[in-house]
């Protein structure tokens, strides 16, 4: 196994400027470069932290996955870790009131668009009419599908693609 690196939290910026998490996020579009550093979203660090690749530092003090995964929503983080996993690249999707915006794999953010907005809900969640027709209208308005991640309670995952189809 390779040596784990360490990113540093510090307010709500996760980072790191070791040469293991540039190359990293080259890679594998897990972080973001930004002014020399590799900046991560909670569920990039959360999912590095869960493959033992890193250590999280805030201050002095080792970061536990547990401590992290308070800052974020657990079915999303579900969500995120099973999308990685098949191969997905998954961002922050907050500017579209969405919780990732997804990309096929091979992708590379920034050289191409996501294609989808994912929304990651419990399966007892309800989604009234008109939350469920604004997600719809964002991510068609946006050229991208819709993507709802119904976490059950043992955990697994049913993923449900929305398309906007207009009137001929």
């Amino acid at each position: 196994m390779a040596s784990k690196f360490q990113i540093y939290w510090a307010g709500s910026l996760l980072f790191s400027n070791k040469k293991e998490a540039l190359d990293l996020a080259s890679k594998s579009s897990l972080g973001e470069f930004k002014s020399g550093k590799a900046i991560y979203s909670v569920y990039e660090a959360l999912y590095l932290l869960d493959d033992s690749k890193i250590e999280v530092i805030k201050g002095k003090n080792k970061v536990s996955f547990e401590q992290l995964l308070k800052k974020a929503d657990s079915n999303a983080y579900l969500v995120f870790k099973d999308m990685r996993n098949k191969g997905y690249i998954l961002k922050e999707g907050l500017k579209f009131g969405a919780d990732f915006r997804v990309y096929e794999k091979g992708s590379k953010p920034g050289k191409s668009h996501a294609k989808y907005l994912l929304y990651a809900l419990n399966s007892g969640e309800k989604l009234n009419l008109k939350n469920f027709a604004a997600k719809a209208r964002i991510a068609h308005s946006t050229n991208k599908a819709l993507l709802l991640a119904i976490v059950d309670s043992e955990h697994d995952i049913s993923y449900y693609e929305v398309n906007w189809k207009s009137r001929e």
